[in-house]
């Protein structure tokens, strides 16, 4: 049984609210698993896929928290 674990960013909105809609995320839904099932033979029935939306504050990119990693980007 695989599981695919899409995460992104909530960069952009309010607290609570979502950045991806419900039609993105069951696109994004039925994309992974059609993958799965072109390039592995899984069933559609047996893959799991969660989506999880981040508070950027929780990301980390280049060894920083991401808003610290592109304040120093954009001094360069």
């Amino acid at each position: 049984m695989p599981i695919v674990n899409i995460k992104v960013t909530r960069e952009g909105s309010s607290p609570g609210q979502s950045v991806v809609t419900a039609e993105q995320k069951a696109a994004l839904i039925k994309g992974a698993s059609q993958l799965l099932l072109d390039v592995l033979n899984k069933p559609l029935e047996s893959t799991f896929v969660v989506i999880d939306e981040v508070e950027l504050e929780n990301w980390g990119w280049g060894g920083l928290p991401v808003p610290e990693y592109r304040k120093q980007l954009q001094a360069k």
